[in-house]
């Protein structure tokens, strides 16, 4: 008999951890596994990319979908315990932040808080079931108390002491776990600087990316930025949230456009509305309104990704961007900026640039690259010899379940 294995996850919208999983599933070979999936909400540009004929999307439970929908909706559906339960995970999230918010760290606690709040009030899944290995994809981590399997998984995306959380509350749900997937090594540090006792229970694998499926939606339409060959196409693709510091893009641009370029930058996102907001209004500020433009969310971003110049993720911290690495596979050069975790994403003037963090730092070492056309040919020639998609990565999971 085949193993049996339980993927978690939220919803299935434009995003770095969603594109993770659709490669994941899209790796699998439906022969040495069977694959249950079950997605709290059913919704999202991604949904219908799930390869069905690999795995088993499980339908959904109400009152899953629910812990992804706005609290009065819950109360419309007349699920009061799930509604207080997250009432008081709202509660002592808010609590929480106004004792420790410090400005640097915005707060990614809210998840665990609703986590413990509510994990009693959810029904079991497939509770008749006793899986081989059970994953969950993001936080909060419902396989803990929910699903019965012989092994459990955990993921971290993200630079864990980049982010404001209760380790001492947290390390409880953590420790629980058998494995602790890290996306790359150096996020994996960063996890275990803020729980060195979980040390032991760490395991890295990477994002798995379908780089066969990319290049095929990025041939899907073609699409045409600027009409001037002259000007210089940037693009940043991401939620509009604090970690990708999307309102600095206008300033960084404006003092690339002060040194003589001829540059246009283009967003695609969506999210945080007084970020966006901020973008707009900080390109106006700058008298640059035209050389900023936000195309919003897209439920195909790659044929803009062939369509850029050179991509650029200017964030204050990644896990390791899935856009990155999905501009390498088209051949893009890129540029991000030296957040903590930079240098497992991009190897500095081999297949693309770390520049600095500080605005004016980073547009001089931006401006010295897009004039450098030589430098941006050399990168390209590197990436068009390189493979950049990794599904050999789900190997690792088959070795989890021996």
């Amino acid at each position: 008999m085949k193993p049996r294995i339980l993927i978690l996850m939220h919803y299935m919208e434009l995003g770095g951890a969603e594109s993770a999983l659709l490669g994941l599933l899209q790796s699998v070979d439906p022969a040495r596994v069977d694959v249950d999936v079950f997605i709290y909400s059913h919704r999202g540009e991604l949904m219908e990319f799930l390869p069905k004929e690999k795995i088993n999307l499980l339908p959904e439970i109400e009152a899953y979908s629910l812990t992804e929908k706005p609290i009065v909706e819950v109360v419309k559906r007349r699920y009061w315990k799930l509604a207080i339960a997250r009432m008081i995970g709202r509660r002592n999230t808010t609590s929480f932040c106004k004792k420790y918010q410090s400005a640097d760290k915005p707060a990614e606690c809210g998840t665990f808080f609703q986590q413990k709040a509510t994990w009693k009030i959810l029904p079991k899944i497939q509770p008749k079931v006793e899986y081989d290995l059970a994953i969950s994809f993001l936080t909060p981590h419902f396989i803990l108390n929910n699903v019965c399997a012989k092994k459990k998984i955990g993921w971290i995306h993200t630079d864990y002491t980049k982010i404001l959380i209760d380790a001492e509350a947290e390390l409880k749900m953590w420790e629980r776990l058998d494995y602790i997937a890290s996306i790359s090594e150096e996020v994996g540090i960063r996890f275990c600087e803020v729980f060195p006792s979980l040390r032991n229970k760490l395991i890295q694998i990477e994002n798995i990316l379908n780089a066969d499926f990319i290049r095929t939606r990025a041939a899907e339409k073609s699409v045409t930025l600027c009409d001037d060959p002259s000007v210089t196409c940037l693009l940043t693709i991401g939620r509009f949230s604090p970690p990708k510091r999307m309102e600095e893009i206008p300033l960084i641009c404006k003092k690339i456009l002060e040194k003589g370029l001829l540059v246009k930058w283009y967003i695609i996102g969506y999210g945080d509305e007084n970020i966006e907001r901020a973008v707009r209004e900080n390109a106006e500020k700058e008298g640059i309104s035209n050389q900023i433009v936000i195309l919003g969310k897209k439920e195909n971003p790659y044929p803009y990704i062939e369509a850029c110049d050179i991509y650029v993720q200017p964030s204050k911290y990644e896990g390791k961007s899935i856009t990155v690495r999905e501009a390498q596979i088209l051949c893009k050069p890129v540029i991000i900026t030296n957040y903590p975790t930079a240098k497992s994403q991009v190897q500095d003037g081999v297949d693309g640039i770390i520049v600095p963090l500080d605005v004016d730092a980073c547009a001089v070492q931006m401006a010295a690259f897009i004039s450098n056309v030589e430098k941006q040919r050399e990168i390209i020639r590197y990436l068009e010899t390189h493979d950049y998609g990794n599904e050999a990565e789900v190997n690792k999971i088959y070795d989890l379940l021996r």
